[in-house]
C-alpha cells in the first residue's frame, strides 16, 4: 500500500473514529479525553470537525490545556496518515507572524501513530512529509519535543534531521516535568 498524508476527509473519517474507539488518540499529553472529545464532536456534526481540523488562519475557539486552561488557538493543520486504512495523525501549528511558539506549545508538529500500524517507519516518512507542509508555509525551522523516556519519536526526529537542543522544563499547565526539544532546519 501506498503511505501518504491526507487531510481529514468524511469519507475517510469511519477509520478515524474506529482508531479512537480502540483507545488510541491523537493527543500525547491528554489522551483519553481528546479521544472522547473527538467522538462526541463526530457525533454532533461530523462536517464540523473534519472542518475544524484544518485551521490555517487559526480563526477556531480556545485550546483547552491539560490543567483546563485555555489559550488562543494558532493557525495549524492536521494531516492523516494514511496506507489505505488510518494509520495516524501529524498536526503541523505555527506563529502566524513566523515568530517563536509560545510556551504553553510544545512544538510546531506534533503525531501520533495507532500501536497496531508502529514499528513501519510511517512516522518518519510521516514527519517528512509535514516537514514539506512546514516549509510551503515558509517556516525556516520546527522544533519538536519528546519525553526523556520516548525513545522511538527521538528516532524519528534525528532521522528527519532532527538536531537535539537541550532538556527543559514544560510549563505547568503540562504538568512540568522534563522534556526534549529538537529542531529541524528546513
Amino acid at each position: 500500500m501506498t503511505f501518504e498524508l491526507i487531510k481529514p476527509s468524511i469519507d475517510r473519517l469511519a477509520s478515524y473514529v474506529a482508531a479512537l474507539k480502540s483507545h488510541w488518540s491523537p493527543d500525547n499529553v491528554r489522551g483519553e479525553e481528546v479521544a472522547r472529545e473527538h467522538i462526541a464532536a463526530v457525533a454532533k456534526d461530523p462536517a464540523a470537525f473534519v472542518e475544524s481540523l484544518d485551521d490555517p488562519e487559526g480563526r477556531g475557539g480556545p485550546l483547552i490545556l491539560p490543567d483546563g486552561s485555555t489559550v488562543p488557538r494558532l493557525p495549524s493543520v492536521r494531516r492523516w496518515a494514511w496506507d489505505g486504512d488510518f494509520v495516524g495523525s501529524f498536526g503541523l501549528r505555527w506563529q502566524a507572524d513566523g515568530s517563536a511558539l509560545p510556551d504553553h506549545v510544545l512544538g510546531h508538529i506534533g503525531f501520533s501513530i495507532v500501536p497496531w500500524k508502529r514499528q513501519r517507519g510511517y512516522a518518519t516518512r510521516g514527519l517528512a512529509l509535514m516537514l514539506d507542509e512546514a516549509r510551503q508555509r515558509g517556516l525556516r525551522y520546527v522544533e519538536l519535543t519528546a519525553d526523556p523516556d520516548n525513545e522511538p519519536s527521538q528516532k524519528v526526529m534525528l532521522a528527519n534531521g532532527g538536531v537535539l537542543l537541550g532538556r527543559f522544563r514544560k510549563v505547568d499547565a503540562y504538568g512540568g516535568g522534563e522534556s526534549l526539544r529538537y529542531r529541524i532546519e528546513l
